[in-house]
């Protein structure tokens, strides 16, 4: 039976199997190891065999864990039906944190999520406890927050359907947002693949002070990486100045860094940590930790020389950082906070100063920490008759901080000053905000202590223009109004008309003196048998709708296909699928498949998810409804992107939806790792420009032939005829990431195909045993059968 909990038993067992599996690849490599090598090298598949060349070999993982949203852990359980298997193969969770609309407050929202989402929320439960994964329900809290508090700890592997899972790095935990074709492959059984990143140092010294916080770290390092400088790399903190700052401290930076591009962040294990485990009632784990630390922290002589073992290494002084800045738009549009007056002022930037909403908390900053600093601020105005001067949002990232700011009476600070909280779930940090139209549909700032603000991401409009900084920064810009404020500097006027000036907010206790208050999230653990637990559809539906494989490739080359959309700059997935109220039908396919790029730019005519359908010359046709023509004509289509494709979320929709309606392929001049991997896992060719300004060549009427694709190969090139209308035609060459065994996911038409008829040996063990080559002295069937009657864990993963 597995074990969903952390214990000290699984960790024991995992420590072990660490330690074993780094022998094997000291004795290989022979030099030093970073943090994050240990932590993946350790849960490596076959050490003996694997292939580890950073930044080129597929890395073939165990993990420890994998965790669902409730969005895409819809897609992801029906997904998981089509493999067969009875039960998850591996430690499994559900958390309920992303349909919840903030409207009014928690408890009001929560309840009408509950009414309008127990369809969704019934085949949730019911899927979880009928394969054996635990169950967190509505109100419980965010997943990042959940899973810090019940399940992360230093070195565990952990896999999430959320771009935003390297939260659990705070802990020391190697945690990975995945598209939900990886997790499902991971859940059924099989290793999980990635590519090996490359490595990233941030080299912290001295301590913060001040108005300075964790998030200005992230804010500070978004600004020097940019959106993706961290692409197929981890990003490890590291130096004197990392064991300065709290846990939940740590896990603001990782999770942010996702907006970096980066596979993860991670830290080392410290004391911090070792006082958050214990304060969230998992100290049995910590004897283990320190038992273990040669594991969870580079090798001395890493930390001592990082330029010599990190392919960058950023250096960064603590003491001397300023509260920091980003936006709009950009998570990398950062500036010291004395340096955005001046830029409000400058007409040309059209920033408004007046603030329409200020919001506090979501997954990256609402811990203790961050609330009692919050709290503070909020105290001070307090003391001089200011409340807050706009809307005022708080979003717990949990019951269990929710039920201990309560009891403790941060909570009471902040409603004091006119802040409203909201449900325990994710709300406007991904667009789940029913906001007056008449205030977001004209341009205007919000400022938050979120982690991700592109264009209508928070609200679903455009026009919103969304500023991040740390939650103190956050209240007391609420309090002046303006985003000019600056309270290391600015004044404020009290209720007696006189001017007072914010003072920093004091040191704040990591974590509380009485330990947390778990507070009354409902946690539902799968029964030890849960094969009798029916799982009913409605076939009417429209929440739910059960999938099948995608057909396999028919061996053909892809001839005459037209360009359906050429995306101009940023093309995040919240572009390409976007969230807001379509999260509703995310368990629909089809209907959620309506929105595809209604975010995209058209790079012919600067409109928004507009397309020219050049089969009947209609122009301005939403993507969606041209896709769908050119489907029901029986003809394959394309889309063409600009750099970093597919930057943001790890929103598998992006990649199922053109799939569904038709698409074969995708070219850009770059992907974003999460979306690239996404489209390979669904049966579509990712490919690359070999010269980015190769775009330019694509026009609007030109008809794309992809050929030679039988004899597709790891680093062979692509070739792509272009007919343009005018009569002309050219060629170009196209890269591609795919490894051998990738290549076997676009053939059979998805990776999850792989799990049916079709293969003729189990497609899971041909997958490993395409990077089981050196340093091997035998014939890898020879290996193989000297491991011995043990099954292979792929074949297991087929198991009808």
């Amino acid at each position: 039976m597995i074990t969903i909990e952390a214990t000290p038993g699984m960790a024991a067992r995992m420590y072990g199997t660490m330690a074993k599996n780094l022998k094997v690849v000291r004795r290989r490599l022979g030099k030093p190891l970073t943090l994050a090598d240990k932590v993946l090298l350790g849960h490596l598949d076959d050490p003996a065999r694997q292939d580890m060349q950073p930044g080129e070999s597929y890395l073939f993982l165990r993990p420890d864990r994998v965790v669902f949203q409730d969005v895409l852990g819809q897609t992801g359980l029906l997904q998981f039906m089509q493999t067969r298997r009875d039960k998850v193969a591996v430690p499994t969770t559900v958390h309920c944190d992303h349909l919840i609309q903030a409207r009014v407050e928690g408890g009001q929202d929560l309840r009408e999520s509950l009414a309008e989402n127990t369809e969704v929320y019934d085949f949730l439960r019911s899927a979880a406890a009928r394969y054996g994964a635990g169950f967190w329900g509505p109100g419980a809290g965010i997943i990042h927050q959940v899973v810090l508090e019940n399940y992360a700890f230093p070195g565990t592997l952990i896999i999430g359907t959320d771009s935003h899972t390297p939260n659990a790095g705070g802990l020391g935990a190697c945690a990975v947002g995945v598209g939900g074709a990886d997790a499902v492959e991971t859940i059924a059984g099989l290793p999980w693949e990635v590519l090996y990143p490359k490595h990233i140092a941030v080299y912290l010294t001295g301590k913060m002070r001040g108005w300075t916080a964790p998030k200005d770290v992230i804010l500070y390092v978004a600004g020097a990486l940019t959106v993706s400088g961290g692409t197929n790399a981890i990003v490890e903190y590291i130096g004197p100045g990392a064991r300065t700052i709290s846990a939940t401290g740590k896990a603001t930076i990782t999770n942010m860094g996702a907006e970096l591009g980066a596979t993860t962040s991670m830290f080392p294990a410290d004391e911090h940590m070792a006082m958050y485990l214990r304060s969230t009632g998992r100290g049995g784990l910590v004897p283990l930790m320190e038992k273990n630390m040669d594991l969870l922290q580079p090798d001395p002589e890493v930390e001592a020389n990082p330029e010599k073992f990190y392919d960058r290494v950023v250096r960064l002084d603590l003491s001397t950082l300023e509260p920091h800045v980003v936006g709009p738009h950009s998570p990398d549009r950062a500036r010291p906070i004395s340096k955005l007056a001046a830029e409000v002022s400058d007409a040309g930037n059209k920033f408004i100063d007046r603030i329409s909403s200020a919001l506090i908390g979501s997954c990256t900053n609402s811990s203790y920490e961050d609330m009692s600093r919050s709290a503070d601020v909020a105290e001070q105005a307090k003391a001089h008759g200011v409340k807050s001067a706009v809307p005022f949002l708080v979003t717990p990232g949990s019951e269990q901080v929710r039920a201990t700011i309560e009891r403790d009476g941060q909570m009471k600070s902040l409603k004091d000053i006119n802040g409203a909280v909201l449900a325990n779930a994710c709300g406007p940090c991904i667009g789940q905000w029913r906001r007056a139209k008449e205030v977001a549909a004209v341009p205007n700032t919000i400022v938050t202590s979120y982690n991700r603000n592109f264009p209508a991401r928070n609200d679903g409009q455009a026009t919103t223009m969304n500023f991040i900084a740390s939650p103190e920064i956050v209240t007391a810009m609420a309090l002046a109004g303006k985003l000019s404020f600056n309270p290391l500097t600015d004044t404020l006027t009290g209720a007696d008309g006189r001017p007072f000036k914010l003072n920093p907010p004091k040191t704040a206790p990591e974590v509380p003196a009485k330990n947390f208050d778990r507070g009354h999230a409902e946690y539902i653990a799968p029964p030890a048998d849960g094969s009798r637990v029916k799982l009913s559809v409605d076939p009417k539906s429209q929440r739910i709708q059960l999938m099948q494989p995608w057909a396999a490739w028919d061996g053909k080359d892809y001839l005459d296909m037209p360009v359906l959309l050429k995306t101009k700059g940023k093309t995040t997935t919240d572009h390409i699928s976007p969230a807001g109220p379509w999260l509703r039908f995310r368990g629909h396919l089809d209907k959620f498949s309506d929105n595809m790029c209604m975010g995209a730019i058209n790079a012919y005519t600067g409109e928004a998810g507009k397309v020219k359908n050049v089969l009947t010359g209609a122009a301005g046709e939403m993507v969606s409804k041209a896709a769908r023509d050119y489907k029901a004509r029986g003809v394959k289509w394309v889309i063409v992107g600009d750099a970093n494709y597919g930057e943001g979320s790890s929103r598998e929709h992006a990649a199922l939806s053109p799939r569904l309606l038709g698409g074969v392929a995708v070219i850009v001049r770059s992907f974003a790792r999460i979306h690239e991997s996404n489209l390979k896992k669904q049966g579509l060719l990712a490919l690359t420009f070999q010269r980015p300004a190769d775009y330019d060549r694509i026009r609007e009427d030109d008809r794309l032939s992809l050929v030679g694709l039988k004899d597709m190969a790891p680093g062979k090139p692509v070739e792509c005829r272009i007919r343009h209308a005018d009569g002309t035609s050219e060629t170009l060459k196209l890269s591609h990431s795919f490894s051998a065994a990738q290549l076997d996911w676009f053939r059979k038409g998805s990776a999850l195909n792989l799990f049916h008829g079709g293969a003729k040996k189990p497609a899971a063990r041909k997958k490993v045993a395409a990077v089981r080559r050196k340093p091997a002295k035998k014939k890898p069937a020879a290996a193989r059968k000297k491991r011995g009657a043990k099954k292979p864990a792929a074949r297991r993963g087929r198991k009808r």
